[in-house]
């Protein structure tokens, strides 16, 4: 047994960095199991679960969440994806590279900003075909797009990816040399580290940028229920947020990545993307007071009729339809001769 001192000094070096995980990827008979997939899974899941609650409370439908989703979900892994492969293409096409990497999405390899993009496509189909308005649906979603985009970065974590340089701080990342356990050849997503002796120690970048989406989602809840922001306006504040971290934090990086004007290419989309959120967010302002949504289910009895095919009542919309919040205005006499907001 060592001297205390020497106990010690291994204890202090064993809390002072975070050790890698020895593998990402586990073999379930003949399937494997990758931590990240499971990362991507989850957070989608999470999303779905807190985007649904919030848009209950807004009063959506139950289940709405999950059909936009339907849409929203594979438009937003193929973005992700078209993304990456685009922007870092030297990976998969030139000299001795296999184009056919290209669709191995398990491997790692999704770009936000492709995500985010060609997902609200898929929102949006799937909003006109519910009749939902897109800037509600967006706000309702915005802190589950979030933590779920933090429960991603794990994945990273597994694949030992997107790390910084070195370093001395106490929360530095070890990073394992991973192999083949039948070969020994060299293998960083799929091998296994035999010898936890690190090659580096390293800034853990994902681990910053999961702390921050945290920190973004916690921002962004307290400034609705404090502000009832509306109109899109907690979605803008969500790529307004993420986007200022991701510009510090893509400094930070040391992975290769496809530069404009001396810059990786993601600093620069952070810049213009969050420069678009602020604008939005000022000029949905414009529009006045958080929507409340009035959805009616189609399912529930249709109001009764005189005989002639009219309804006795206003008719029953099973859409969308937006009011003014009238939780936070004073009380004013009403004009019943007026028809009201729709």
């Amino acid at each position: 047994m060592g001297t205390p001192t020497t106990v010690v000094a291994v204890v202090t070096t064993y809390l002072a960095t975070i050790p890698s995980p020895d593998q990402g990827v586990w073999q379930l008979g003949p399937i494997p199991l990758r931590a990240y997939a499971l990362c991507i899974i989850l957070g989608i899941i999470l999303a779905i679960w807190w985007g649904e609650r919030r848009w209950v409370a807004r009063g959506g439908l139950k289940g709405e969440v999950t059909d936009i989703a339907v849409y929203a979900v594979p438009f937003g892994l193929v973005g992700g994806r078209l993304y990456h492969v685009a922007t870092d293409y030297p990976k998969y096409f030139g000299e001795g590279r296999n184009p056919l990497e290209a669709l191995a999405i398990w491997n790692g390899g999704l770009g936000i900003w492709g995500a985010i993009a060609l997902g609200g496509v898929g929102a949006w189909i799937g909003c006109r075909r519910k009749g939902i308005p897109l800037p509600a649906m967006a706000d309702a979603l915005a802190p589950g797009i979030v933590v779920a985009q933090a429960v991603g970065r794990l994945g990273n974590y597994f694949n030992q990816e997107l790390y910084g340089g070195p370093t001395t701080l106490p929360w530095g990342l070890e990073i394992y040399e991973r192999v083949d356990p039948a070969t020994g050849f060299k293998d960083d997503l799929g091998g296994v580290a035999l010898d936890h002796t690190p090659i580096e120690i390293v800034h853990p970048t994902f681990l910053y940028e999961l702390l921050w989406n945290v920190g973004v989602a916690l921002l962004i809840v307290w400034a609705d229920r404090k502000f009832r922001l509306g109109h899109g306006r907690v979605f803008a504040l969500y790529v307004a947020g993420y986007t200022a971290g991701r510009f510090w934090i893509e400094l930070m990086r040391t992975d290769p990545a496809t530069e404009v004007f001396g810059l990786r290419i993601n600093v620069i989309t952070s810049v213009v993307v969050f420069l678009g959120a602020i604008v939005y967010f000022v000029l949905a302002a414009k529009k006045g007071d958080r929507e409340v949504i009035v959805r009616t289910d189609p399912d529930e009895p249709k109001p009764e009729t005189d005989g002639d095919g009219t309804d006795d009542t206003a008719a029953v919309d099973d859409e969308a339809t937006t009011v003014p919040d009238t939780k936070t205005a004073p009380d004013k006499p009403t004009d019943t001769g007026d028809k009201p907001d729709q």
